[in-house]
């Protein structure tokens, strides 16, 4: 069976897929999880190919760390008392997870997972480019609102204000009698 014939759907990869230390990564026991081998196994794996794992490519969290991750995800409420520090395996570290598991499954689960990395990088190129489209148009707005204050001025210079009151203007109640001057509304 492959990826793309649901071995795992790409939004649930993509749910276990967190931010920590600026990083997108993913936890030994959602990785674990996937792969359908134990925690421990995969952990095991990992060390005894340390080489094959840089700190770039995975790290044990900080205490601090995994408290937060405990109180913020409630599938990581087992982890409260746990005391061995989880593993986090950034997209290359994942990637290298599966030349160590060495099985059909975890090359196809490794396959989902880095198309899931990839849909990510290309959601969060979209909303980068968002962004920078909104800071534009905020940017535009602001030479609008001086403009529309220049005309406002001007305005005023033309009919100026006297207390709460706009000078007023003609009205044409009939087409041919024009009424005296109307004060205008006042503004708000």
């Amino acid at each position: 069976m492959t990826a793309d014939k649901g071995l795992v759907p790409i939004d649930l990869i993509q749910s276990k897929i967190i931010i920590l230390r600026d990083e997108k990564v993913m936890i030994d026991r959602d990785l674990a999880e996937l792969y359908g081998v134990s925690t421990k196994a995969l952990n095991q794996a990992a060390t005894r190919n340390r080489k094959r794992f840089p700190p770039d490519f995975m790290f044990r969290l900080f205490s601090q760390e995994k408290e937060e991750l405990v109180t913020n995800c409630d599938r990581f409420h087992t982890l409260k008392h746990s005391t061995v520090m989880p593993r986090a395996f950034t997209e290359q570290g994942v990637a290298m997870l599966s030349s160590v598991l060495n099985s059909d499954r975890a090359v196809e689960v490794n396959i989902a997972i880095m198309r899931a990395f990839v849909q990510l990088r290309k959601i969060s190129s979209s909303q980068t480019q968002l962004a920078r489209k909104l800071q534009e148009i905020e940017a535009r707005l602001e030479d609008h609102d001086e403009s529309i204050g220049a005309i406002f001025e001007a305005i005023r210079a033309v009919y100026p204000v006297r207390g709460h009151e706009i000078c007023t203007i003609p009205m044409y109640y009939e087409a041919r009698r024009i009424v005296d001057y109307i004060p205008a509304q006042r503004m708000i």
